[in-house]
């Protein structure tokens, strides 16, 4: 976010960095402008946790909370066992 935006907003603390981008994606897909903060604190080492916030405008952030329950309930429906992911690359189909 620029300084010329309404003040940033933390939406929410994704479990990791995927996580973060598609939310972020989820929401510019939405027309709320989104980034990603603290993803790069100590990404020299793997085994400490890191705090991935998703940040919105203050002015968008109850329409993002209603974004990001939206997405959590469209996760729960999925039934992952019947969902065809395809085959791993270089094995036949």
């Amino acid at each position: 976010m620029t300084s010329d935006d309404p003040i940033p907003e933390v939406l929410t603390i994704a479990a990791n960095e995927a996580e973060a981008a598609l939310i972020a994606n989820r929401l510019q897909d939405e027309g709320i402008l989104s980034t990603i903060g603290g993803e790069f604190a100590f990404a020299f080492r793997a085994d400490i946790p890191r705090k991935i916030k998703v940040l919105v405008p203050r002015s968008d952030l109850d329409r993002a909370k209603m974004l990001l329950e939206a997405m959590k309930t469209e996760q729960k429906d999925i039934d992952w066992s019947k969902v065809d992911v395809g085959q791993p690359d270089g094995e036949p189909a």
